[in-house]
């Protein structure tokens, strides 16, 4: 993945550090600036705008909407203020963080061996919420995984994703003789469709909209998510990762009925260990810096 100079760069006195992806990992490359016969003034400035890179109004926009609307946990945006970061995101293009269509991240073909890994660079994160941008070669997963107490907008920025989600039929854990085992619970499919940018930016809520999702790269592809407020094991907001079993597999003896058709909408999740593609590559995010 190359970051163009107008996105994630950083500029040193003659290197300019840029992100390059290379067999699906995020590695620092530098190329070198040639020197010019400019007055010192001038050079000054052109260092300048270099390492301060104008940032785009909608992205300022994003940050500032954010710090009003995020209020810490235990908290839910009203509806008001989801429409307005909703209506924000929906705006947002690639280049707005640095990122191009063109990059060669996008365009590269059967050039990873193995299983796909996912990169993450975080563009802002304190305690009420992160902006962040998950990085997803083709045919990469990021598994079943939940988003406890959490509300989270997700912006596909570039590329096709395939994405499954699901909520509870009941967001309170307690075993009841419907569930055909204890390490089993029923959940309702919200989603199970692929998304190609530009399209509108989706929103899940702590028990509804899809709290518990699955991301499959159908082509490179990346996506801008907003949390508020973000993970943090030591408040409880762990993530826990699940394997969904189709609701026929696990009939809960007749008591709860319904038709073919309505089995297919449900689903049983089992939660799980990590698995290991749940392991992400990490990067400094190198572009517009907000403030």
């Amino acid at each position: 993945m190359m970051m163009d100079a107008g996105g994630c760069v950083e500029q040193g006195k003659n290197i300019i550090t840029a992100a390059k992806h290379v067999n699906n990992r995020v590695r620092y490359a530098n190329k070198t600036i040639k020197k010019n016969n400019r007055s010192s003034s001038s050079c000054k400035k052109m260092r300048r705008e270099a390492v301060f890179p104008r940032v785009p109004e909608v992205l300022q926009q994003l940050f500032v909407s954010c710090r009003e609307i995020f209020k810490g946990p235990g908290t839910v945006p009203p509806a008001s203020d989801v429409n307005k970061l909703r209506g924000i995101l929906d705006k947002m293009k690639a280049g707005d963080v640095g990122l191009s269509k063109n990059l060669h991240f996008f365009k590269a073909r059967g050039a990873v061996k193995g299983t796909p890994r996912v990169t993450c660079t975080t563009i802002y994160q304190c305690d009420e919420f992160s902006l962040c941008i998950f990085f997803l070669p083709e045919a990469a997963v990021i598994p079943l995984h939940n988003h406890p107490g959490m509300t989270v907008f997700s912006k596909l920025l570039l590329g096709t994703m395939h994405i499954k989600s699901y909520d509870w039929v009941d967001p309170i854990d307690t075993k009841n003789d419907t569930t055909p085992s204890p390490q089993l619970r029923l959940a309702r499919l919200k989603a199970n469709s692929a998304y190609t940018a530009p399209c509108d930016t989706s929103v899940l809520y702590p028990t509804t909209g899809g709290n518990i999702h699955e991301f499959t790269a159908v082509t490179p592809c990346a996506v801008l998510d907003v949390m508020g407020p973000p993970y943090s094991k030591d408040d409880g907001r762990d993530c826990s990762f699940y394997k969904d079993f189709p609701y026929w597999d696990h009939e809960d003896g007749g008591t709860r009925r319904v038709s073919e058709e309505e089995g297919e909408c449900y689903g049983w999740l089992q939660e799980i260990e990590a698995p290991k593609g749940a392991e992400m590559d990490r990067i400094e995010y190198l572009g517009p810096q907000i403030k």
